[in-house]
């Protein structure tokens, strides 16, 4: 089989957001990068559908250079090739215009299964994987919990809303990943030191056949301006006892609140 896994580089979960002088993007001065969390999923799926029924795996990643270290964790793992997509015509890309560049990249790779995690913590849209299933013209099963393949045909669980729902279908497909589908593997010290002296693929747009198309003139969604949340109020203690708090509490949401 030929598998397909789908990265995002994005910040730290852990790292504190500093929007960027130009407001249009954050600040990445000190902040590390890191494999988007459900993508970890998305590796792991594939690495063990190649232990299963043999083939090979390659990662792609749409991104500037922070993309690289992010292709060497999942090359690290246990992917056997990865493909860097970069250049400045796809800086900050909006989710169509990513699923766009990806279905570019991977179209002619014959291959039988793509997975990527059900969405970027960067931005949490939750869309690529869909859209790039409808332009590979492929089924898809978004949000999987389980999964089952013969090479040929697949079976896959996925939660909705008071129950779970079981999808089968033909390969080729798209699946995206959420927690729960199984627990992602460390890079071993043997994958960091073999991942080093892999080549990455590196593929412009000229490469993919989509040059001039994602230049920024032509985009239809546009970052105009990004802000970080409004500080919360802090929170207010009530004294007394029991009585005297639920006291205070409805006076307040009667007050203040307004909310009875």
């Amino acid at each position: 089989m030929k598998i397909a896994v789908c990265v995002k580089a994005v910040p730290d979960t852990d790292a504190k957001i500093v929007i960027a002088g130009d407001k249009q993007n954050i600040d990445y001065a000190g902040v590390r990068i890191v494999t988007s969390p459900y993508d970890e999923f998305a590796i792991e799926e594939a690495l063990r559908l190649k232990e299963k029924l043999g083939g090979e795996t390659t990662v792609f990643s749409v991104g500037g250079k922070e993309a690289t270290d992010v292709l060497r964790d999942s090359l690290a793992r246990g992917i056997d090739s990865a493909v860097h997509i970069q250049d400045d015509e796809f800086d900050n890309l909006d989710p169509l215009s990513t699923a766009k560049v990806l279905a570019a990249a991977i179209k002619d790779g014959g291959f039988d299964a793509v997975f990527c995690g059900q969405q970027g913590v960067g931005g949490d849209n939750n869309q690529v994987p869909a859209m790039l299933a409808e332009l590979l013209g492929v089924p898809q099963a978004t949000i999987i919990l389980k999964f089952e393949t013969d090479g040929t045909t697949f079976k896959a669980e996925r939660e909705i809303e008071g129950a779970h729902e079981t999808i089968e279908g033909t390969l080729p497909a798209v699946f995206s990943t959420q927690k729960g589908l199984n627990e992602p593997r460390y890079p071993s010290i043997k994958g960091v030191m073999a991942a080093r002296r892999k080549e990455i693929v590196v593929k412009d747009a000229a490469a993919l056949g989509v040059k001039g198309q994602f230049e920024k003139a032509n985009r239809k969604v546009k970052v105009k301006e990004m802000a970080l949340p409004a500080s919360r109020p802090l929170g207010r203690k009530l004294d007394g006892d029991a009585d005297a708090q639920v006291k205070s509490l409805m006076d307040l949401l009667r007050t203040e609140a307004r909310v009875i």
